[in-house]
C-alpha cells in the first residue's frame, strides 16, 4: 500500500506526527470485513478532494471551506469591478426608485438619498470583505471565531433560510424575463393567457422559470473561481439594453418626462425622515450581500485587489442604474400611460404597444435577453454562491458549493415564489424584515474582527473541535455575540410586527424598523465592542494577521508541538481517532 500512501513523517519530542499528502483508501484485503451497502453509498457520495490534498473532509473542512489556497485566487482588481456590475447593475437597482419615490421624495431628492447610501454600501463591503482578503476565509468559516464553532450554525442557518426565499424569488422574475425573451420569438407564448395554481401563476412564466432554471444550474457548474467571462457578458449585455431603454424613453419624450417636475410628499412632511428611510433601503437591500463579502473576497489575487475596486464600483453601479431607472420608468409613464417600476414587465408591455413587427420583436428580444442575464448573474452572486456555501457547513463532507447551489435552487423553487407574490406588500415587508436578524450580524463581525481581534486570527483552531480550539468557547458556542444580537434586534422588532398587521401604520416603532439595518448593524458593533470590554474573550492576540499558506498548507517544524494538535494536516491525522 506504500504507492497508495504518501505520508511525511517528522518526529518532535518523541512524538509522530503525520501530514497526509493524498488520502487514497487502500483496497481491501480478501479477509476484510464487505461493507454495507449504505456505507459504501456514503462513500460514494463524498464530496471530492484535491489530489495530494493537505486536509480531509470532516466536520469542519472541506475543499470549500479551506482557506484558498493560491492557484485558486484568479480574481483581479477588474474582477471585482464586474462583481459589481452584476450586484450594482441589476433589476433591484433599476427599481430602487420606486421606493424611495413612495416615501415621498422627489426625484432628485430619491438620487441624493441613493448616493449615500451606496457609499455606505462601498464601504461596508470592504470592511466585511477583509477577512477573505487577508485570510482567504468565507462568511461560514468567519462566523467560527465570533459565535464559536458550533455557535456559527445560528448565523448561518438564519442566512440560509432568507437566501432560499430570495433564490426563489429572482428565480421567478427571471422566468419572466425568459418568457419576454421567448414572447419575442414566439408571440403566441407572449399572448398566452392560461393559467395555474388557482390563477396565481401564469403558465408561461412556469415555461420560462423552467427554462431559467435550466441555464442557471448549467451555469453553476462553473467553479466560482472561473466566473470572470460569464459576469462579463452578463454585464455587457444588461448594460445594452439599459442604454438601450434610456435612448428610447429620452428620445420618445424629448427629456425626463413627468416625474422631475412633481412634488414629493415626505412622511409627515418631514423630508429628513423621508431621506433617512430612503438612505437605509438603499442599505437594506444590498446589506445581505456585504455579509457574506467574504465568499468572494477570498478569491483575491494579491492584498487590497478588491479594495480598490469596491470603493468606486459598488456607488457608481447603484447610482447609475437607479438614476437609469426613474428616468425610464417617468418617461415610459408618459408613452404607455402608466407606471412600470419592473424592466422585464416594461419590455413585455412594450411589445403589446408597438405591435409584433420585426423590428420591435428584435428590440424585445435584446432588451428581455438582457434581464434574463441580469437576474441569472444576481442569482449566482448574491444567492447561490454565498448561500450554498453556507448550506456546505451544515455538511462538509457530503456538500460543496455546487450540491449546495442544487439544493438551494430546489428549495427556492419549492418555496412557491408565484404564491407568497400574490400578496406582495405583507411578503416583501417580511423578507425585508429579515434585515432585523440580518443586520446585527454585520456589526458583531465588524466589531469582532476590525476592532476585538485586531485582524488576529488563529487559522489552525478554525477547523479543529474541543479544547484544542480557542474557538470552542463553551461547549462550542459564545455567549457574548449571543446577547449583542439579542440587544440590536430588540429595538426594530416591535415596528416589523406591526408593519405586518397594518402596512398604513406609522408611529415611532415603525420608523424604528425603516431604520432596520442602520439600527442593526450599529447598535450591535457598540454592544458587542464594550461587552468584550468588561469580559475579554479568551485567547486574544494570538494568530496572525494575514493568512500565512505555510500555516495550513505544510506545518513548519517549529510549529510541530508534542503537547498540542495543530494545524490543518495534523487534524487530518487526528480525524482517525476523532470522527466528529
Amino acid at each position: 500500500m506504500a504507492d497508495k500512501w504518501r505520508t511525511s513523517i517528522k518526529r518532535n519530542q518523541g512524538t509522530s506526527f503525520f501530514q497526509v499528502r493524498s488520502f487514497r483508501p487502500p483496497r481491501m484485503s480478501s479477509s476484510a470485513p464487505p461493507q454495507s451497502a449504505l456505507r459504501q453509498l456514503l462513500k460514494h457520495i463524498e464530496v471530492p478532494i484535491d489530489q495530494d490534498a493537505h486536509y480531509k473532509n470532516d466536520r469542519w473542512t472541506n475543499r470549500d471551506l479551506i482557506p484558498m489556497p493560491p492557484e485558486r485566487r484568479t480574481y483581479k482588481i477588474w474582477s471585482y469591478f464586474i462583481y459589481w456590475c452584476i450586484s450594482g447593475m441589476c433589476i433591484s437597482a433599476y427599481t430602487t426608485g420606486s421606493t424611495l419615490l413612495a416615501f415621498g421624495l422627489t426625484p432628485q431628492q430619491a438620487i441624493g438619498a441613493i448616493v449615500v447610501g451606496s457609499l455606505f454600501v462601498g464601504l461596508l463591503s470592504v470592511a466585511c470583505g477583509w477577512m477573505g482578503e487577508r485570510h482567504h476565509i468565507g462568511y461560514p468559516v468567519v462566523c467560527r471565531f465570533t459565535w464559536g464553532m458550533r455557535g456559527s450554525y445560528f448565523p448561518i442557518i438564519v442566512s440560509t433560510f432568507t437566501a432560499i426565499f430570495w433564490d426563489g424569488l429572482q428565480a421567478y422574475w427571471g422566468g419572466q424575463a425568459t418568457t419576454v425573451t421567448l414572447g419575442a420569438i414566439i408571440p403566441g407564448l407572449a399572448h398566452m393567457k392560461s393559467t395555474l395554481a388557482g390563477g396565481v401563476l401564469m403558465t408561461k412564466d412556469l415555461i420560462g422559470m423552467l427554462i431559467f432554471y435550466i441555464f442557471f444550474l448549467t451555469i453553476m457548474r462553473i467553479p466560482p473561481e472561473r466566473l470572470q467571462r460569464p459576469f462579463i457578458i452578463s454585464s455587457i449585455i444588461f448594460s445594452g439594453t439599459l442604454i438601450g431603454l434610456l435612448a428610447w424613453a429620452v428620445s420618445t419624450v424629448h427629456g425626463g418626462g413627468p416625474m422631475w417636475k412633481q412634488p414629493g410628499q415626505p412622511i409627515n412632511g418631514n423630508i429628513g425622515w423621508s431621506m433617512m428611510f430612503g438612505i437605509t433601503s438603499i442599505l437594506g437591500a444590498w446589506g445581505g450581500g456585504t455579509l457574506g463579502q467574504s465568499d468572494w473576497t477570498r478569491y483575491a489575487n494579491r492584498p487590497l485587489a478588491p479594495t480598490l475596486s469596491q470603493m468606486f464600483a459598488a456607488p457608481l453601479t447603484i447610482i447609475v442604474t437607479s438614476t437609469i431607472g426613474i428616468v425610464v420608468t417617468s418617461c415610459a409613464s408618459q408613452i404607455v400611460g402608466e407606471v412600470i417600476w419592473n424592466p422585464i414587465v416594461l419590455v413585455g408591455r412594450l411589445q403589446e404597444f408597438y405591435g409584433n413587427s420585426p423590428r420591435v420583436r428584435a428590440a424585445v428580444f435584446f432588451a428581455g435577453l438582457g434581464c434574463t442575464c441580469a437576474q441569472l448573474g444576481i442569482s449566482i452572486v448574491l444567492n447561490s454562491i454565498s448561500g450554498s456555501m453556507n448550506m456546505t457547513t451544515l455538511n462538509p463532507k457530503y456538500l460543496n458549493i455546487r450540491r449546495g447551489a442544487y439544493i438551494l435552487a430546489l428549495a427556492g423553487f419549492a418555496s412557491n415564489p408565484w404564491q407568497y407574490l400574490a400578496n406582495a406588500s405583507i411578503f416583501l415587508t417580511v423578507l425585508s424584515g429579515w434585515g432585523v436578524f440580518l443586520s446585527p450580524f454585520v456589526g458583531m463581525m465588524l466589531a469582532d474582527y476590525h476592532v476585538i481581534r485586531r485582524y488576529k486570527l488563529k487559522m489552525q483552531d478554525l477547523y479543529v473541535s474541543g479544547e484544542r480550539s480557542i474557538y470552542w468557547y463553551w461547549h462550542g458556542f459564545h455567549w457574548r455575540p449571543l446577547v449583542a444580537w439579542v440587544i440590536a434586534v430588540f429595538p426594530t422588532l416591535p415596528g416589523l410586527i406591526m408593519s405586518v398587521r397594518d402596512p398604513t401604520l406609522d408611529n415611532n416603532w415603525v420608523k424604528l424598523f425603516r431604520l432596520t439595518f442602520f439600527l442593526g448593524w450599529a447598535i450591535s458593533f457598540v454592544a458587542y465592542i464594550l461587552i468584550c470590554k468588561i469580559s475579554p474573550p479568551p485567547s486574544l492576540g494570538e494568530g496572525e494577521d494575514r493568512h500565512n499558506d505555510e500555516t495550513v498548507f505544510g506545518l513548519r517544524d517549529d510549529e510541530m508541538d508534542a503537547s498540542s494538535t495543530t494545524g490543518s494536516d495534523a487534524k487530518t491525522d487526528m480525524s482517525d481517532k476523532e470522527k466528529v
